[in-house]
């Protein structure tokens, strides 16, 4: 059951990157976070019952529900325009993301170890380049906090490979690291929000010291 949710998971990365409407990317990391709580509820099965309830709300709570709804918070608030604004045609990001998913595949099949986990390990490797894509290909200050976020995914899902050995402090860390990044991305948009009219990353070069 977990490699379905994790191949839904890495579809998911696929219709990110042809996704034009915020909305979408908004839409698209609540369901992630919602992959990665039944993932984490599987896959946990040996771990101590408090750590694992710390992980479950990390998921449910954080990921799938707190942070898209800060987002569309920030959209609105900002009045951020509702498209994503590609520097690159969706066709071609469809492609470069099929691309990293069939490259991670590929790279799994010659690791040659029977505790790696190659699911778990195509998720989380995709989940990780195809984040460093949209921030790299998006216009938008906003699409680039949600690609550090599915960054972030791709290195729950690593740890979820070694879940039932991994202490509550790693958990921690991860917690508060997605805490502090959002929270100041927030501060940071919300205030550039009075000065850039729609958060678009060219618009920095005009800022003077």
């Amino acid at each position: 059951m977990t490699n379905v949710l994790l191949i839904v998971f890495s579809m998911s990365l696929l219709y990110l990157s042809i996704a034009n409407r915020l909305s979408s990317y908004v839409k698209i990391l609540a369901l992630q976070g919602f992959l990665l709580f039944g993932v984490s509820f599987i896959e946990l099965d040996e771990i101590d019952p408090i750590n694992l309830v710390f992980i479950l709300l990390e998921t449910i709570v954080f990921k799938a529900i707190a942070v898209p709804m800060f987002l569309s918070y920030v959209i609105k608030h900002n009045g951020i325009t509702r498209e994503a604004e590609p520097y690159v045609p969706n066709f071609i990001s469809l492609i470069v993301v099929t691309t990293i998913i069939i490259a991670t595949f590929l790279l799994s099949n010659t690791i040659q170890d029977e505790q790696l986990n190659k699911v778990y390990f195509v998720a989380a490797l995709s989940s990780l380049f195809t984040g460093l894509y949209i921030i790299s290909t998006r216009k938008k200050i906003l699409t680039h906090a949600m690609g550090f976020l599915v960054i972030e995914n791709g290195v729950f899902i690593l740890s979820l490979a070694v879940g039932n050995e991994m202490p509550l402090l790693i958990n921690t860390g991860i917690l508060l690291d997605l805490f502090i990044t959002v929270l100041l991305l927030g501060i940071f948009i919300n205030k550039i929000g009075d000065v850039l009219k729609d958060g678009d990353v060219n618009q920095l070069r005009n800022l003077k010291d």
